[in-house]
């Protein structure tokens, strides 16, 4: 009876150290049940909302537990808010229900993901000792009798992604590219729906709803494209990217000064080919899992690795997110025409968090200096005055972008490197012998560079904190000792022949790879499953230590 409860309990309530997430066997056993009966009600559109809102909402209790509330609030305060700005003539008061959308959305994420700076904020500036709190934990608590922790506050699991996703909603709708959806249930479905509800693609009404309101449509093409996906993504999260992690990386990070220049090189390229493996492994499963169901994902990743500038990095890397901020932020600031007084309202915020969260004289002295330097140098050259105005936006976006990921210096760094990367690279290709050309050469070496820039600012963006970050330069710059290559060949010689294979494949043509996938979809069906069995079978073979969770679940 005991076992028996114990299954129970593992089944349908929320545990914290077992997440529903695409690389466990209960994922898969959920999404065969969910299957079956979605045969039974596919037909009927309003009926195949409401099933898959009631799933995805039973799948994000699995994996936030009762912060599956939160979803359920988001989806009403849009869906009521949608309403209103479509509804309202006057251009004010339109204006004001979209801010008022943005304003709340922001606001729940803020408390998740920013209360700890905010309060650091006034502890520091008034001289308290304020403690955080989870006040929202302590009040569920209350109202349902549970013991939920409220001495930290818990990240719920996706809520950039969907908080993202929803304020999209509202401002398309104010942008009349959208009219609202005439059902809760249909709109609760949007935000919710599970394949892409934790970390991303962040989808667009635009591209979803017309899908919500179309006949469900599965091709033999469909059903071949949707296996490839899943088997693609779970060969990149579990062979790769968690391989690569438990094995080399994560030992790496986790104290770099124990370990050799070369080293800790070597372990930022494998991060970088564990992150990409991670992410759009999650992304490729994501889009199969929905394609079962007829719904059609955008395309999150195009080979990034295959970049030659900077800037055609952020065209091929988390791309809904990349076209979100650009749509939704850098355009709206001005873009690269000028600077506007939200631009410089953001940017004096964004530079009084830095300050904040250096914590350091000698950052704030070479901040003020350069802030300094940058007003007398405007004052004095109109044509450096112009040159800020046009590149401003980008650096606010990716700093900002950096914020989206968390309140860390860390990730300021990272994002504000990145920005300035598409600075110089804008700089550069007005005056660059090479732009405009494509010999085999100039391409790879291109390549080559954007890739090395793109890994050296992932120090940031991986180390635990900005100290262990710079440690991991310090000890490539100052102690890389290349008579340890040896050794280190022999050491980590089958974690490098997995970096070597997986590089491989990204930098494949890409005709190679469409040709494969094309073989795989035009097979007959009994051999495209015999083909998955036999896969999967060996896939969770190299399963050497408890799953990993998605790099992204964190944000």
């Amino acid at each position: 009876m005991e076992t028996l409860k114990k299954y129970f309990d593992y089944i349908f309530f929320y545990n914290q150290d077992a997440p529903l997430i695409f690389t466990r066997l209960y994922f898969w056993v959920f999404f065969a049940v969910v299957l079956t009966f979605y045969t039974f009600l596919y037909k009927r559109k309003l009926l195949r909302s409401t099933y898959l809102f009631l799933v995805s909402l039973f799948f994000y209790y699995k994996t936030s537990g009762f912060y599956f509330f939160l979803l359920i609030f988001s989806t009403l305060v849009d869906y009521f808010i949608g309403h209103r700005i479509y509804k309202e003539e006057s251009s004010v008061k339109r204006k004001l229900w979209v801010a008022l959308s943005v304003f709340v959305n922001l606001s729940v994420l803020f408390y998740f993901k920013y209360a700890y700076l905010l309060v650091d904020t006034i502890n520091t500036i008034w001289g308290t000792n304020f403690v955080v709190r989870d006040v929202l934990a302590e009040s569920i608590n209350n109202l349902l009798h549970l013991h939920l922790d409220i001495t930290s506050i818990f990240l719920p699991v996706g809520i950039s992604f969907y908080t993202f996703q929803t304020i999209s909603y509202s401002v398309d709708i104010y942008r009349n590219k959208i009219k609202p959806l005439d059902n809760i249930l249909d709109f609760g479905f949007y935000v919710s729906f599970f394949p892409q509800l934790v970390a991303g693609p962040i989808v667009r009404a635009s591209e979803f709803i017309p899908q919500i309101k179309a006949d469900y449509r599965l091709t033999k093409k469909d059903f071949g494209l949707a296996l490839f996906f899943i088997l693609n993504g779970l060969f990149k999260k579990m062979v790769l990217a968690d391989f690569i992690a438990v094995n080399f990386v994560d030992r790496v990070f986790a104290n770099p000064v124990s370990y050799s220049g070369v080293e800790n090189l070597f372990a930022l390229f494998g991060y970088s080919l564990q992150v990409y493996a991670d992410f759009s492994g999650y992304t490729d499963m994501a889009t199969g899992v929905a394609l079962l169901m007829g719904f059609r994902l955008p395309k999150n990743f195009n080979y990034p690795y295959k970049a030659k500038s900077v800037g055609e990095f952020w065209k091929r890397w988390h791309i809904s997110l990349s076209s979100w901020l650009k749509d939704y932020l850098y355009i709206p600031l001005g873009g690269n025409r000028k600077g506007t007084v939200g631009t410089y309202m953001i940017g004096a915020i964004i530079l009084i968090i830095i300050l904040l969260l250096a914590k350091n004289p000698i950052v704030t002295y070479v901040t003020a200096g350069v802030v300094v330097l940058f007003f007398v140098m405007a004052r004095i050259s109109e044509s450096f005055k112009r040159w800020v105005n046009t590149n401003i936006n980008i650096m606010l976006t990716m700093l900002l972008g950096g914020l989206w990921h968390g309140a860390h210096l860390k990730f300021m760094m990272w994002g504000g490197l990145n920005g300035l990367g598409l600075v110089v690279y804008k700089l550069w290709k007005e005056i660059s012998p090479y732009e405009g050309k494509n010999h085999f050469l100039i391409n790879v070496w291109r390549i080559a560079l954007t890739f090395a820039f793109i890994t050296f600012t992932r120090a940031w963006f991986r180390a635990d904190s900005f100290e262990k970050a710079n440690q991991v330069i310090s000890q490539i710059v100052n102690h890389f000792n290349p008579h340890v290559f040896p050794a280190f060949l022999v050491g980590f010689k089958t974690v490098l022949l997995v970096m070597l294979f997986g590089y491989i494949l990204h930098w494949l043509p890409d005709k190679w790879k469409d040709s494969f996938q094309e073989k795989f979809i035009a097979s007959p069906m009994v051999l495209q499953l015999l083909v998955v069995v036999v896969a999967v079978f060996l896939i969770y073979q190299t399963r050497i230590t408890d799953l990993q969770p998605f790099i992204y679940f964190q944000f």
